[in-house]
Parts: C-alpha cells; structure tokens; sequence
C-alpha cells in the first residue's frame, strides 16, 4: 500500500509539473503572439513630426483588437526620400506601412496589387519653404528673390541645394516653380543647383552654411523655430500641390490601427502644427 501511495504521489507530481510546463508555455506564447513590430517607410520631410505622432499613439492609444499596452508594440521608422523607399518596397523589403511624399510612387504600387482594395489614402499636404542660415531674406518677397537670382550680385560661386526630382516630390515641386519662373535651366547651366538626395539632406546643406539658399519643406522650418529672416514660405498656387499620399502594405491590426490614427483629428492636429496645410 506504501509503495501504491508514493507511486501515485508521484505521478501527481508528474502530472502537475507536466500542467505547469504547458500553462508556461502557453503564456510565453501569447506573450510573442502580442507583441508585434510595426514597419514603416517613411518620405525623408517626416523625420520632424512623425516621432511625435507615434509617442501620442503609443501613449494614447491602444492596439485596435487587444488591451494591451503600447509598449508591446515596436515601430521602427525608415526615413529617406520616397523614390528609393519605394524602389525597397518593390525589391520585397518588408515594410508594414508607406508614407511618401507625393501620391505618384504608391499609386504605383496599388495598380500593382491584385487586390484592388488596398487603394492609397492622403494623409498631408506639404509646404515649400525657401530658407537660408547665412543670408537675411527678411527683406524679400517670392518676387524681389527671383530678382536677386537674376542680379549681378549672384555669381557662380551661389549655391542653391534642391532635393532630386526623380527621387524627392519636395524637389519635384521646386523645380516645377523654379521652371515657372524661367529659372531651372538657368541655374542648372550655371552649376548654382546643388542636389540633394533628398529634403532631409537639402535642408542640412542649407542649415549648415554648405549651400546659400534650399528649398526646403515648411515643417523642417517649423521644427528648428526659424527666424522670419530666414525663410520665405513660397505660396502654395505658385507649385505643384504637394499631397502626400501612404498605402498600407500588411493587413496587420498594428498597421491598420495606427493608420486610423494618422489621419484622425488628433494625428491631423500635429501635422498642421508642425507646417502643413489642412488636408481637403
């Protein structure tokens, strides 16, 4: 009888232990199962606001289809200019969300889906900005400028840094206003156009002194306080509307959820305090 006891003692031990293994390894893997990482391309002139949209959706909000906090939730942001984000998405790189800088590059990528459901949405619409930290512009006006883009006084030693038209819609937009102001094969003949990668980087070409004037998004303008000496915000009749589009590339609850918060008031009211116009 002894020997029966001990037995089925430990078999009730081997039992439970068995249990206590299955309910651990349950729990570890809902606990992979929630948390999840949110991969986002995303055009070079967002590096200033959306940091602060997604610490608000992370603070603020919670996954769409479960309670649990933000802080199981990684988004990892990818900034560069939205032509070679795009050339990624299309060379398989595994991004859950794409924001560009214009509405061309993924309206390419929807016409390239067979589910005709996932169709772009406009999230922003981006200002141009001219900007110089080493020559006071407080004195002119969009028309007096171009004058002095014309003058004796700008040699070719004058350097202006613009972000590539083929890459950066933000570029693509400048060199439409300077075309219609019959300055683009002027300037570019006289070696005065610097070009940039991207708005990121004409804009650091300009805020270092490298280059004498960039034509730069408003936002990057707003998010360094600039002196009204420094900065000419160009009207926005006088380019191309900038209308940034994304287009979410997974169908993850993270994915569609912080997209909803994008473009809801509260995501809306940080892109217009940091320079963008109002979404129509």
């Amino acid at each position: 009888m002894v020997k029966v006891a001990v037995l089925c003692g430990a078999l009730l031990a081997l039992s439970a232990c068995t249990a206590d293994n299955s309910t651990n390894a349950e729990s570890a893997t809902a606990t992979s199962a929630e948390h999840q990482t949110l991969r986002i391309a995303a055009a070079a002139n967002l590096s200033d606001v959306l940091p602060s949209i997604i610490d608000s959706y992370q603070v603020d909000h919670r996954v769409s289809d479960s309670t649990s906090d933000k802080s199981d939730l990684d988004i990892d942001v990818t900034y560069a200019s939205s032509g070679k984000l795009y050339a990624q998405i299309k060379a398989g790189a595994p991004y859950d969300l794409y924001l560009s800088a214009n509405q061309a590059f993924p309206q390419k990528l929807a016409d390239n889906e067979r589910d005709r459901s996932v169709q772009p949405f406009t999230y922003a619409r981006g200002q141009l900005a001219l900007y110089s930290a080493t020559k006071p512009l407080n004195d002119f006006t969009p028309a007096s400028l171009i004058d002095a883009f014309t003058s004796a006084s700008f040699t070719d030693n004058s350097k202006i840094s613009i972000a590539n038209p083929e890459l950066a819609p933000y570029g693509a937009s400048a060199k439409s206003y300077l075309q219609s102001q019959k300055l683009y094969d002027k300037l570019s003949a006289q070696k005065n156009l610097i070009q940039a990668e991207n708005i990121g980087q004409a804009f650091q070409y300009a805020h270092t002194g490298s280059v004498d004037y960039g034509f730069v998004a408003q936002s990057q303008i707003s998010a360094i306080n600039a002196k009204p000496e420094q900065f000419i915000t160009l009207a926005p009749e006088s380019y191309p509307a900038i209308l940034q589009d994304g287009i979410i590339i997974s169908d993850k609850p993270a994915t569609i959820d912080f997209t909803n918060y994008l473009r809801s008031a509260e995501g809306q009211r940080y892109f217009l305090q940091a320079g963008y116009l109002t979404v129509q």
